[in-house]
């Protein structure tokens, strides 16, 4: 079997989007969000949750695109793909696919917050 073949082979099951090597993913914990947010203006904070969640209570600032509609919205609404981006949800599981799905789409600058169960700080309901 050559390289050739086998680096297909390896590499065939992977993702068919290319990320770029610039993008950043990693969590981020509420204790760290909440001092950026405290300190850094230019930070959007992404909640992911269907609008009957959002309304029920998000945290103060966020902007809510449903992850059902993130492929289509966030090129629309989040034109800066260099933005730094938190996103969450109610327990961190739509956070994580939504932070994969934005790598995905170009996004460089991509934290993943987790859940709004977590956020030990004030919410806005």
């Amino acid at each position: 079997m050559t390289m050739i073949s086998l680096i297909i082979i390896l590499t065939g099951c992977g993702s068919t989007a290319e990320v770029p090597e610039s993008a950043v993913y990693q969590s981020i914990s509420p204790e760290e969000a909440f001092q950026r947010l405290e300190n850094e203006e230019q930070i959007i904070l992404l909640d992911v949750r269907t609008e009957a969640e959002f309304e029920e209570g998000h945290i103060p600032g966020s902007m809510l695109i449903p992850l059902q509609v993130l492929a289509e919205e966030a090129p629309l609404q989040l034109s800066d793909k260099d933005a730094t981006i938190f996103i969450y949800c109610r327990s961190g599981r739509r956070s994580l696919e939504a932070a994969k799905m934005m790598l995905e789409m170009g996004y460089t600058q991509i934290y993943d917050l987790g859940g709004i169960l977590d956020w030990p700080y004030d919410v806005v309901k």
